[in-house]
């Protein structure tokens, strides 16, 4: 027996030039088992195990081992004497439709809830504002539930959480999210009860579902500060941003500036005319146009740095965000980034990071009980294939995650394919050669590529709203279930005597003992308790004349067909039913 040895994680290519096999081979031998893999994506070392046995070749596989990467996250120190003080970071969280945005309207004075599809934030935002003469980041997070990654890295990122309760709906399942996510990054909360001009406004009910929280409010004789506001009005806002500047001073929140800047991806896009466009907050130093950036498994020179307000920047310091362009490729949300001194360096670090990104099992790829699930009830799953096709990076994310949520034993979302930026010809040449359905996450499709839609009758959707899409995928994969089948017992008779029989056609008689027999219907032929045959009842006769009912305690003829002769004997019971499909939902 031959033994090769493989890393971790391994290419599906790689894989089948370690086996000296042809790559169709390997990848063939992969879907049949459940598993959609080019030949550039990998495969854990125990899904190649199970795939070599799969083959039946005489190779033992050997795990190799590597070396661990790993890249810390720059921090600032506090206690450096050069450190300055510098803005709060705030995140805005809370339940869907509890007036988040509208409330970040009123701070800065603009309205994007109008911009948002169905009025519903989509994607993490970042605003500088003023306040007193002192500036303040504020971080827009989503409030549907299929966000809630999202949600976690903006609190993640943040020194202070303002959570929205709506003063006439109470704390919601993504309020407790939001509070665990903030607890979890370790920040101060503070509450903002919104919509206060509603008449059904309760602030006393509010303050006890937060006191089960363990949020207890300040005049209750606890620590969380809890401001009623409201968005519509005006009032509570100065309030508000009072506290998070008290809260800052308390904190003592401070950066180091004078150094090369280092901080976190907060979102990323592509944009025609700019290619690669990232939105990051910085954390620490000082960020400067035509910086050498590495940003995650990315490299690039900045070409242009700008303020959230779109205007030009000619450095930026800590706690703000900014929009830089110049990187090689997208990051992704969360990516750590740090200016180096060349773009060599640069290239070494984004390559470490790659490794390291591509040596943990991603989200995409198949673990060995996934794929044993997968071969054990590979007879009854039913797929949909998608691709899946959105404007910026953690939206693709967002959607997948929640696309794969609606799997279960019997229907599953296999993502055949995925990608920021406007849907192509790329794209639509996947989806029919797999037969996937291409859904759109505020992303373009240009009249050139619809064109090629039709004519290749590939089935484009376009979103703007991410629960309208979900609940889309959910309508097909509803359609892949199997119908729930269901039989109803109607009546028996007891076979007293039989007048003609052929190989397909039974004519007989008997006395109804139980409920009630009709045609058309269906009928199981026992016998001492034990099932001989289903046949189909056509007929049924009370004396001479044809019936469409039997009721008990009356004599009748029946006849049945079937697809094979039944050796029908007196004593025989028939216990008529009828059998009906009906659709299942998710």
């Amino acid at each position: 027996m031959t033994t090769i040895e493989i890393e971790d994680m391994i290419t599906v290519g790689a894989f089948a030039d370690k086996l000296a096999l042809p790559v169709g081979k390997v990848i063939t031998e992969l879907m049949k088992n459940g598993v959609m893999a080019t030949v550039n994506e990998r495969i854990d070392f125990d899904t190649a195990q199970i795939i070599t046995g799969e083959l039946g070749l005489e190779v033992e596989l050997v795990r190799k081992a590597a070396e661990s990467v790993v890249l810390t996250r720059p921090k600032a120190d506090i206690n450096d004497p050069n450190a300055v003080t510098r803005p709060p970071v705030v995140a805005v969280m809370g339940h869907v439709d509890h007036g988040k945005t509208s409330l970040l309207d009123a701070i800065k004075g603009s309205d994007v809830v109008k911009g948002e599809a169905g009025g519903i934030t989509q994607h993490i935002s970042a605003y500088y504002i003023e306040h007193d003469g002192r500036a303040i980041t504020f971080l827009d997070t989503p409030g549907h539930e299929a966000f809630a990654a999202l949600r976690e890295h903006g609190a993640q990122l943040t020194d202070v959480v303002i959570i929205v309760v709506a003063a006439d709906d109470g704390i919601k399942p993504q309020t407790l999210e939001a509070i665990r996510f903030a607890r979890k990054a370790g920040v101060k909360i503070v509450v903002a009860i919104t919509k206060m001009d509603k008449p059904e406004a309760n602030v006393d009910r509010i303050k006890q579902q937060l006191a089960e929280q363990e949020l207890l409010p300040e005049d209750w004789g606890g620590d969380t500060v809890i401001l009623p506001v409201s968005a519509k009005a005006g009032t509570g806002i100065k309030e508000l941003l009072d506290m998070v500047l008290l809260v800052a001073d308390v904190e003592d929140l401070r950066a180091v500036a004078n150094v090369p800047a280092s901080g976190l991806i907060i979102e990323s896009h592509m944009e025609q005319g700019r290619g690669p466009v990232a939105k990051a907050l910085i954390t620490k130093g000082t960020l400067k146009a035509g910086d050498v950036v590495v940003a995650g498994g990315t490299v690039g020179k900045i070409r242009n740095l700008e303020g959230t307000d779109g205007k030009s920047l000619k450095q930026a310091t800590p706690s703000m965000p900014v929009v830089l362009t110049g990187l090689k490729q997208l990051p992704e949300f969360g990516d750590s980034f740090q200016v180096v001194p060349t773009e060599k360096e640069g290239r070494a670090l984004a390559s470490l990071a790659a490794f390291g990104r591509q040596s943990g099992a991603g989200h995409m790829n198949i673990s060995s009980n996934e794929l044993i699930r997968l071969i054990n009830r590979s007879n009854q799953l039913q797929e949909l294939n998608v691709i899946v096709k959105t404007d910026v990076q953690g939206s693709l994310t967002s959607v997948i995650d929640s696309l794969k949520t609606l799997d279960n034993e019997e229907v599953a979302v296999r993502i055949v394919g995925s990608g920021v930026g406007p849907i192509n010809e790329n794209d639509i040449h996947m989806a029919a050669t797999s037969h996937a359905i291409i859904y759109g996450f505020h992303t373009l499709l240009p009249a050139s590529i619809r064109q090629m839609t039709a004519r290749d009758k590939v089935s484009v959707r376009l979103f703007q709203v991410i629960y309208e899409l979900i609940d889309d995928a959910k309508q097909e994969l509803t359609k892949l279930l199997v119908p729930e089948v269901i039989e109803t017992p109607h009546g028996r008779m007891i076979v007293r005597g039989i007048f003609k029989t052929t190989k397909t056609e039974v004519i007989c008689g008997g006395e109804v003992t139980k409920g009630k027999l009709t045609v058309p219907s269906l009928a199981k032929v026992m016998r001492d308790k034990e099932e001989l045959a289903e046949v189909e009842v056509t007929n049924l006769k009370r004396g001479p004349q044809d019936a469409k009912e039997v009721l008990e305690g009356e004599m009748c003829g029946l006849s049945f067909t079937s697809k094979s002769r039944v050796d029908i004997q007196g004593g025989d019971v028939l216990e008529l039913f009828t059998r009906e499909l009906k659709d299942r939902s998710l």
